[in-house]
Formats: structure tokens, C-alpha cells, sequence
């Protein structure tokens, strides 16, 4: 028997039912950036007001993106380059590699800041940081030099970053059941337990209720600011893990009468709820901490992003009573967190893998996760870690991320005009009905609002560039990494499949609501 066709035999990965499927895609969404992102866009644009905002646009964007990649992996019954190869007649390939290597991108950083974590749950026991949390962050642990590429290696990052690529390609090795599915049904219960052990420790500590007054007091005039909504948008969007291949790799392992559209509005609820949990926690915490400075939150410095994380938490860990436990809790929480969105991203480029190249998960992780190692521990444990790393996540996310949204919509509306298959596919199946609505939404609301979002994000970083990095090194790892990974999209496009993209059963015949087009075709 040739060796393709011994391939295209081999049965395709499931989960072994919905609970596994709805854990993972909600570990995939609840990521880092739930934790430390969502508090601080929260509160700086409108405290409380900007729950509305962020409704319409969980309503009108984050939730039918989330149906079109389900709808696409489950009815065509692949990764994101098999999806829109079969899409497209060939011709969309390409587009699903770039979320391919984009999730490469994604994968590199990811890892050191989840090793950061590690390593701050262990440093909360002794509060290693002692009296100055920053300096010790980028002095001590991460070293941190000026932007540039150094091959002077952390041992303090290494270690911990070594481990984590250990558990997550070992992980990955074991297949979607028997190893990611796994994974999350022990690390999912784990960080829903410890991070509620966290918010009601927080809010129980004095001045708590002053921080949630801060986070939850409604600024009416703020909803009349574009900016504001924007800045709804794009929070709802990053946080769902939508458009760059992870829920349509996903799906693809779902059975065949699997229930997509209720399970899509479960996900992106608990993901939203997860994010107003993280709001209450860290805000109560940042309360205690206004309190015990004797300033008002308003004037707390670093409520966002790696800052809120590793120096304004450590501080509030040395204030209270029981620190150390609650640091745990903490980082263990971020961990996790990092753990269940790194296996997910990890998924779309090994499966991708498996399908051109013919290689079993086994195979995918070590060659893939094994070079991917590599790379990340030779840029990321370096002293030049933290500015690279800041870099490529502004670019990967604003102009990578949200521009494959924009072309998936547009492809899958007006250029093949799939969308009403795709919409009589998710209703064929039980659970809630998708009406026309849904088509407006994905095909007119959101191209035009992430269009918006992208070419302002994207005129900004060539006016004003990104932050106070030198342009030199923002055009060579923001500008640069986006353009290596178009040509590595194409790349991977021209390459000969090892087994035929097109040898595959779909989920039902053809002929979904008298579209008679062969989906394997």
C-alpha cells in the first residue's frame, strides 16, 4: 500500500465528547492576557460604562467569529491550511498557513512568560523580590539589557522555560484525547478553584471595595469616545483565540452531530466571565495596595500587562498578610492560564503539520515542538528577552491577527460566498439556530470595524512607532516578523503535500440547503 494512502486510512483525531471540546476551547480562550489585560482596558476606558461596549462587541463580533471557525473546521475537517485549501478550490492555502505562522510567533514568547510565572510562584514563598519588585525583576531575574539581540543566556529563565517546553511537546505528543483533552480536564477545574480562592481572599482585604468603587464606577461620557470601543472590540476579539486557527483546528475533532452554535455562546461567556472575575480580583488587590500607600487607586501605577503582574502584585504579596499563599495562588492562576492557551496554539501547528506532511502527533511534536523549543530558548532566555518580546506581540497581534480576520471574512463572504453553507451547517446540527443576522455580522460588521482597528493600528505604528524602541529594531522584529511570516505562509503553500488534502469523508453530504458544491472537491 503506498505510504499517502496509508495516511489518508488513518482515522482523524477526536475528542472523546462535547465536555472535553468545551474545556479546551475555553482553556484556549482564558489566557494570560484574561488576567492581566482585561482589568486595566477595563478600567481606562469608562470603569463600569465600558461593560457595555464590551457586550455589543462579545455580541457582534467575538461570537460569530467564533461560529465561522467552528462552522469551517467541523465542515471541512482540518487545521487552518487544509480548511481553506478545501475552502477555495486550492487557492486559500496560503491564509491558513499565515494563522499557522502566526500561532509559530505566538508560541515563541508565550512559553518564557508562562516560565516567568513558574518561576514567581516559587519566588512568592520567600518574596525573593524583597523591597524593590522592579529592580528585581529587570535586574536580577530577567537581566534585561537595551533592545537588541544578546546571546548572553539567563540561567534563571532558562531553567524554568526548559521545563515548560518539556511538559507542553510531552502533552502534545500523547494526541488531542489522550493528551490535550487530558491536560485540561485537570487544568481547567485546578485554575477555576484556585482563582476563586484568589478573588475571595482579595476582596476581603481592607480598601478592596475602594479598588472595585474604581473598576466598576460607570463613565457615561466615555461610550460617546470611538477610541473606547474600539478598544472593546479588540479586547473581546484577542481574548476569544479567534482568527488565527485555533478553533478551527478544534472543531475539526469534534463528532459528527456535534452541537457548534451553544457551545460557541458557552465559550465566549465563560471567557467573558472569567475576564470579570480577573477585574474583581485584581482590582480588590489594588484597593489594599492604594490603601496601605495612602494614595488613591487612580494614582497606582502599572494596572496592565506584564508590569501589573510581576511588579504590582509582588508588591501587594509583601503588604498583606498571608502573602505568600495568595502569590501562589497568583501565579499558579497565570500558569495555568498560559498552560491550557499554549497547548491550544501549539494544536494548530501541529496538526498542519500532520496533514501536509502525513507525520503522527508523536512525529509533530518533537520535530515541530523540538525546533520551536530551540528558537524560543535562544531568543527568550536571553538578557534581550523582555523589549523583543513586547515587540513581536504588539505586531503579531495588531497587524498579524486582526488582518486574518478581515481576509477570512471577506474570503468566506464575497470572494467564494460560503457563508449561507456554513450557516446551514451550524443549524443542521442541534442547539441554538443561527439566523441572517449572523452573515451581516461576519460579513459587513466585522470587516468594517477590524478593518478600522487595523489600518488606525497599523498607520500608528509607521507615524509614531511602538513605544520608545529605537525604529530600527521595531522595522527589523515588528515590521520584520510580520513579513517573514507571509513569506514562510507562502512557503509552506508551494510545498508538495505528502498526502492529498482532499482525501478526507466530510461530516455530511453535500447539498446543505441546496448548495450541491463538494466541500472535499
Amino acid at each position: 500500500m503506498p505510504k499517502t494512502h496509508a495516511h489518508a486510512q488513518r482515522p482523524r483525531e477526536q475528542w472523546s465528547g462535547q465536555l472535553g471540546f468545551v474545556l479546551a476551547a475555553i482553556g484556549s480562550a482564558v489566557g494570560l492576557g484574561n488576567i492581566w489585560r482585561f482589568p486595566g482596558v477595563a478600567y481606562e476606558n469608562g470603569g463600569g460604562a465600558f461593560l457595555i461596549p464590551y457586550l455589543v462587541a462579545l455580541l457582534t463580533a467575538g461570537i460569530p467569529i467564533l461560529w465561522l471557525d467552528y462552522s469551517l473546521g467541523h465542515r471541512f475537517r482540518g487545521a487552518a491550511p487544509t480548511v481553506f485549501r478545501r475552502l477555495t478550490r486550492g487557492k486559500g492555502e496560503i491564509l491558513g498557513w499565515f494563522q499557522v505562522t502566526i500561532s509559530c510567533a505566538i508560541i515563541l514568547y508565550y512559553t518564557v512568560i508562562i516560565a516567568w510565572s513558574a518561576s514567581y510562584v516559587w519566588f512568592s514563598v520567600d518574596r525573593r523580590w524583597g523591597e524593590d519588585p522592579a529592580g528585581f525583576l529587570i535586574g536580577e531575574y530577567l537581566q534585561a539589557g537595551d533592545p537588541g539581540i544578546s546571546t548572553t543566556i539567563v540561567p534563571s529563565v532558562l531553567i524554568p522555560l526548559v521545563g515548560i517546553w518539556v511538559v507542553a511537546i510531552a502533552i502534545l505528543a500523547l494526541g488531542v484525547q489522550k493528551g490535550v483533552e487530558r491536560a485540561n480536564l485537570i487544568f481547567i477545574p485546578l485554575l477555576v478553584i484556585m482563582f476563586l480562592g484568589l478573588v475571595i481572599r482579595a476582596v476581603t482585604l481592607p480598601g478592596a471595595l475602594d479598588g472595585l468603587n474604581a473598576f466598576f464606577t460607570p463613565e457615561w461620557a466615555a461610550l460617546t469616545d470611538p477610541g473606547v470601543w474600539i478598544s472593546a472590540y479588540s479586547q473581546i476579539f484577542f481574548s476569544l483565540s479567534i482568527a488565527f486557527g485555533i478553533m478551527i483546528t478544534y472543531s475539526s475533532y469534534l463528532k459528527r452531530r456535534a452541537n457548534l452554535a451553544t457551545t460557541g455562546l458557552v465559550v465566549g461567556f465563560a471567557n467573558s466571565s472569567f475576564e470579570l472575575l480577573a477585574g474583581i480580583g485584581v482590582f480588590s488587590a489594588l484597593g489594599f495596595m492604594a490603601m496601605q500607600s495612602g494614595v488613591p487607586v487612580a494614582e497606582l501605577p502599572n494596572i496592565a500587562g506584564v508590569t501589573l503582574a510581576f511588579i504590582a502584585f509582588p508588591q501587594i504579596i509583601s503588604m498583606m498578610p498571608g502573602g505568600q499563599l495568595f502569590g501562589v495562588l497568583f501565579f499558579g492562576s497565570l500558569t495555568l492560564a498560559g498552560m491550557t492557551s499554549l497547548l491550544s496554539i501549539l494544536q494548530v501547528v501541529s496538526a498542519a503539520f500532520q496533514e501536509k506532511f502525513g507525520i503522527t502527533p508523536r512525529q509533530a511534536a518533537l520535530r515541530i515542538g523540538g525546533v520551536a523549543a530551540l528558537v524560543s530558548i535562544a531568543l527568550f532566555s536571553t538578557t534581550t528577552a523582555l523589549p523583543l518580546l513586547d515587540t513581536v506581540d504588539k505586531y503579531v497581534n495588531e497587524v498579524g491577527v486582526a488582518g486574518s480576520a478581515v481576509v477570512m471574512a471577506v474570503v468566506v463572504t464575497w470572494v467564494v460566498r460560503r457563508l449561507p453553507e456554513l450557516q446551514g451547517h451550524l443549524n443542521n446540527r442541534p442547539g441554538v439556530r443561527v439566523g441572517g443576522w449572523w452573515r451581516v455580522l461576519v460579513g459587513v460588521v466585522v470587516p468594517v470595524v477590524l478593518g478600522y482597528i487595523l489600518i488606525s493600528g497599523i498607520r500608528t505604528l509607521i507615524v509614531e512607532g511602538y513605544d520608545e524602541y529605537p525604529r530600527w529594531f521595531t522595522n527589523t522584529f515588528g515590521w520584520g516578523t510580520i513579513a517573514a511570516l507571509v513569506v514562510l505562509a507562502g512557503l509552506m503553500t508551494v510545498l508538495r503535500w505528502r498526502r492529498s488534502p482532499d482525501d478526507y469523508q466530510p461530516e455530511e453530504l453535500p447539498g446543505l440547503h441546496g448548495d450541491t458544491r463538494e466541500v472535499g472537491r
